[in-house]
């Protein structure tokens, strides 16, 4: 199996940046897509961005591109999102998954496992 371990969420002002990191473990991880979700309270959780598991392609949702870059160094089994210019709306719980598939969709179910969340905050 794969286990998913995100970090660096917490509470930032708006107009401002923060770094999300995906620790991966399992023997299989390089081969798999990944995908960063999100959940605001009250709403389904919807698709963040998502990479191919050589990093050579992205996909983003139309709401963070520009704003928001998914990279993956699968030296270190680590993805990453960096996320700049943040508002209000991205306040979210933001949830790391791997699709063994290589699909890199847009899709939950395309996603098979999960980390636990790391919750982001954007104040005013």
């Amino acid at each position: 199996q794969v286990q998913l371990v995100e970090s660096g969420g917490g509470l930032v002002q708006a107009g401002g940046s923060l770094r999300l990191s995906c620790a991966a473990s399992g023997r299989t991880f390089s081969t798999y897509a990944m995908g960063w979700f999100r959940q605001a309270p009250g709403k389904e959780r919807e698709f963040v961005a998502a990479i191919s598991w050589s990093g050579d392609r992205t996909y983003y949702a139309d709401s963070v591109k520009g704003r928001f870059t998914m990279s993956r160094d699968n030296a270190k089994n680590t993805v990453y999102l960096q996320m700049n210019s943040l508002k209000q709306e991205d306040t979210a719980v933001y949830y790391c998954a791997a699709d063994p598939f290589g699909a890199a969709g847009p899709r939950t179910i395309e996603y098979d496992f999960w980390g636990q969340g790391t919750q982001v905050t954007v104040s005013s």
